[in-house]
């Protein structure tokens, strides 16, 4: 994979938009979910963008239900979610699925570049945070326990 800017997502509200609107910047893309333990991630997240945001950083959020049912609401019900308790300003996109034949295919090329544990390439759990280079090129893969503060070196480090 030469870089991940010719995917198409959608945002939360729908609108059909490029990654290429991201190049440039150092990407943090994470699966999301509203009921689960890692949750209070959001957080942490929302404290990373604040921080590093005028320096060249986004996140953006993918929603997903694929495990333990943890993200059952409409697309309007996790961004009501998402205002309402974490006040996220960082970029939330429409649920997809990370895993299987309907998985979204920018997490088929994540996954690829950035394969888990053991060379596994599936997602295990919501909140797996993958690391994107400003040129666009996955750099590493980090797991659902690695709080967004457990990360914050390594971002650092790279704007």
């Amino acid at each position: 994979m030469n870089d991940i800017y010719g995917h198409m997502v959608k945002n939360i509200g729908g609108e059909e938009l490029s990654l290429n609107s991201f190049k440039g910047k150092l990407l943090l893309i994470v699966n999301v979910a509203s009921k689960c333990g890692f949750t209070p991630q959001y957080e942490g997240l929302e404290n990373l963008y604040k921080n590093y945001k005028d320096k060249g950083l986004e996140i953006l959020a993918f929603p997903c239900n694929q495990f333990g049912g943890q993200e059952p609401g409409s697309d309007e019900e996790v961004e009501k979610f998402c205002e309402t308790n974490y006040k996220i300003t960082f970029s939330l996109f429409s649920k997809i699925d990370v895993n299987g034949s309907a998985a979204h295919p920018l997490y088929r090329d994540l996954k690829k570049a950035c394969p888990g544990l053991l060379g596994t390439e599936a997602v295990k759990w919501n909140f797996t945070k993958f690391l994107v280079g400003k040129d666009g090129k996955p750099i590493k893969r980090f797991a659902p326990k690695d709080s967004p503060a457990d990360i914050e070196k390594e971002l650092k480090e790279l704007l």
